[in-house]
């Protein structure tokens, strides 16, 4: 490191918005909560818009005085220039597949009539909005092939507007649905079902109560929708529905983030009620298909690991179910496609895949041949396909699309990834570290062959833990950008993730919660005692839920990272469940509301709430965007005051707001590549290393 980048590092102490408080307080079982940053959950206010202002001015003229920024950004566009393109699936006699050609926004659906012919582009979200800021959300096709209802989202929202498509003819139709939220296009005749809230009064904070299921048919008014589904007796639920051999309406009822009830109604009889399966919420059940009058079922019901039953649908009592695939010991059952009268079951083990191939019997015919530790994905399709396509990614391997030939079981090469990227240069390892209760661990850590482990290099530690949620191996070359500065990459698997099944899950929520935390700071020890790297060169990031660990855990162990990236994170944990959807995620947290023990355990670790003064922390640069209502904005608004108003040392504690943005999902390819160049000067930065260019 040069003497002239050392000195560009000292900078004289950060002058602070000044961001005042007011004197809300909360009382939970007789505790006073002082909440003296409560009106800057008031995401329409001026005051608040002037605050945004104020942070994001200090932030940006922060991160422009690094003087490799923009060399950084350029360097990215570079290598990320060049055509991606995802595993096709078939539906009717056409395949379907998204089409990046490099830098555009938002990747394009294109189709063909055969593999061979040249692709039509069906749709392209980047003529929806000058920005990219609209993206393509859900998709689904009629059953004749001739229909396409899409979703899109706009900034980053969850709410959708469904649209449809003639497909043959190019032509959008009138067709014009709003206040669509977390639903399915599940197409029956000459229409579809799809679910949706009320009007809310506030959309990006307002709790969202009373969703319903409802019919549309394709030419007519949202108005003219047939109400199809709802529980009046309970608000809080919200419904999704697939449609199942053409003939069953399946519905899927929810409170929670795990757990479901299943009802089920036979469209051919015009007479027919809706027969309850299960309604009790506390296993999950989605229904693969429909064979010989039975249900095929993936469960974790008395299976943690999960497994697939058959219900017989003019039975469906628990006591007629009946095993297919039994649940295995050492390997969770991630998805399971029925292909080609094969039932296509993609296993986990250890955090990566596995795909076994059974007959309809759940008689074992063989595995899918592929020795990679990484992920595979796709398998779209349905019984009388003969074909299906997937993707097998890794850390260090692009993504590699496979035509696998179901009655063969022979796979090829389809189509392999065009990035110039060098892998043999680069090695992912699996590890196992201990946490504080002596559990095992696993941690997959990326970097060039050859590093010295010498405790110098610059670490990059990404964590989740939380709702069933399993991190496994995928390529990202955005990431890349990190590895090839001699940066080492550390993905740990974390409690409360699914990696290994209900009871991995259920060891990291609740009054359990903090085992996560205990397995992230164990799993930066122990890339420090492995002589990866040390205190001053190792990062801490997370998203969502993930962002939450980070808070809890710079709190807990100030002292074990040089900077720390807490992105769209749940930081207010008395107060998550009172906005939009947040209420689902008490099944993993529990609420400040349940109980006095409840209460104590989330405030103690509430990154809000336990900000210790007096201690030097790390490097905080907080990430949330405007339009964010899923976490909403005010948690990083909250969290980020506090951090400023606290004495936790000279280091930069800055907040980097985006405009038309949400929570991840449809974010430009241009808002995510400054995102990370930012994210990424600011962690060099703190750390004291100059990246290469």
């Amino acid at each position: 490191m040069s003497n002239s980048f050392c000195q560009s590092m000292k900078t004289s102490p950060i002058q602070y918005p000044v961001t005042k408080k007011c004197d809300t307080v909360d009382y939970y079982f007789g505790k006073a909560v002082p909440d003296p940053y409560r009106w800057l959950e008031d995401d329409y206010s001026d005051e608040t818009a002037q605050w945004v202002k104020q942070q994001n001015e200090l932030t940006q003229s922060y991160l422009s005085k690094i003087p490799y920024r923009d060399m950084m950004k350029k360097h990215l566009m570079k290598i990320m220039n060049y055509p991606k393109e995802g595993a096709p699936f078939k539906k009717g006699d056409r395949y379907f597949f998204y089409r990046n050609d490099g830098l555009q926004n938002q990747s394009v659906l294109y189709y063909k009539n055969s593999l061979k012919e040249k692709p039509v582009e069906l749709l392209n979200p980047n003529k929806l909005s000058e920005d990219g800021t609209v993206a393509l959300s859900t998709l689904g096709i009629s059953d004749d092939g001739n229909y396409l209802g899409y979703a899109i989202s706009r900034n980053g929202s969850d709410w959708q507007e469904i649209y449809v498509k003639d497909i043959e003819t190019g032509k959008v139709l009138g067709d014009h649905l709003v206040w669509v939220k977390f639903s399915g296009i599940a197409w029956k005749d000459e229409g579809f079902f799809y679910s949706r809230f009320p009007e809310p009064k506030n959309e990006l904070s307002g709790v969202n109560e009373n969703g319903k299921l409802y019919y549309h048919r394709v030419g007519t008014e949202q108005t003219e929708d047939q109400l199809a589904y709802e529980d009046p007796t309970n608000p809080n639920l919200s419904f999704s529905a697939s449609v199942i051999n053409k003939r069953y309406l399946v519905i899927y009822g929810s409170e929670s983030t795990s757990g479901n009830s299943l009802y089920f109604k036979d469209l051919g009889n015009p007479n027919a009620e809706f027969v309850k399966v299960v309604d009790n919420y506390k296993d999950d059940y989605m229904v693969i298909d429909e064979l010989d009058g039975k249900f095929i079922v993936m469960t974790n019901n008395k299976a943690p690991e999960y497994k697939v039953i058959s219900i017989p649908i003019d039975n469906p009592k628990p006591s007629k179910w009946k095993d297919i695939i039994p649940a295995s010991k050492s390997e969770v059952l991630a998805g399971v496609s029925h292909i080609g009268h094969r039932l296509i079951a993609n296993y986990t083990k250890d955090a990566h895949s596995l795909v076994r191939i059974f007959d309809e019997n759940g008689q074992l015919l063989g595995n899918l041949d592929n020795n990679i530790i990484g992920s595979i994905g796709g398998f779209g399709g349905d019984a009388e396909d003969t074909e299906t396509f997937y993707t097998v990614t890794s850390y260090t391997t692009p993504a590699t699309i496979y035509h696998y030939d179901v009655v063969k079981n022979i796979s090829t090469e389809y189509k392999k990834s065009e990035i110039s990227f060098n892998s043999d240069e680069y090695v992912t390892e699996q590890k196992f570290y201990t946490s504080k209760d002596g559990t095992k661990v696993p941690i997959f850590i990326t970097h060039k062959k050859g590093i010295k482990m010498d405790g110098n290099n610059p670490t990059l530690l990404y964590g989740y833990g939380g709702f069933n949620i399993s991190l496994t191996p995928s390529f990202s070359v955005t990431r890349i950008a990190w590895l090839e500065q001699g940066g080492v990459l550390a993905v740990a698997n974390l409690r409360g993730g699914g990696e290994y099944g209900r009871a991995w899950h259920e060891a990291g929520t609740k009054l359990k919660k903090q085992n996560v935390f205990d397995d992230c700071i164990a799993a930066a020890e122990f890339l420090i005692e492995q002589g990866y790297t040390n205190k001053r060169k190792l990062a801490l990031q997370g998203g969502s839920n993930g962002g939450l660990l980070v808070g809890a855990v710079i709190n807990q162990r100030p002292d074990l990272f040089a900077v720390a990236i807490p992105q769209v994170g749940v930081m207010d944990m008395l107060r998550y469940h009172k906005f939009t959807i947040g209420r689902y995620w008490a099944v993993d947290y529990g609420t400040s509301e349940d109980s006095k023990k409840m209460f104590e355990y989330i405030y103690n670790y509430s990154p809000l709430h336990s900000i210790r003064n007096g201690e030097t922390y790390p490097a905080v640069l907080v990430t949330t965007a405007d339009h964010d209502d899923r976490v909403v904005p005010a948690h990083s608004f909250k969290y980020a005051a506090a951090l400023q108003n606290s004495s936790i040392g000279s280091r930069p504690h800055l907040i980097r707001i985006e405009s038309n943005a949400g929570h991840g999902g449809g974010k430009p390819l241009a808002k995510t590549i400054d995102e990370v160049v930012d994210i990424y000067s600011f962690i060099f930065y703190n750390m004291g290393v100059q990246p290469k260019y």
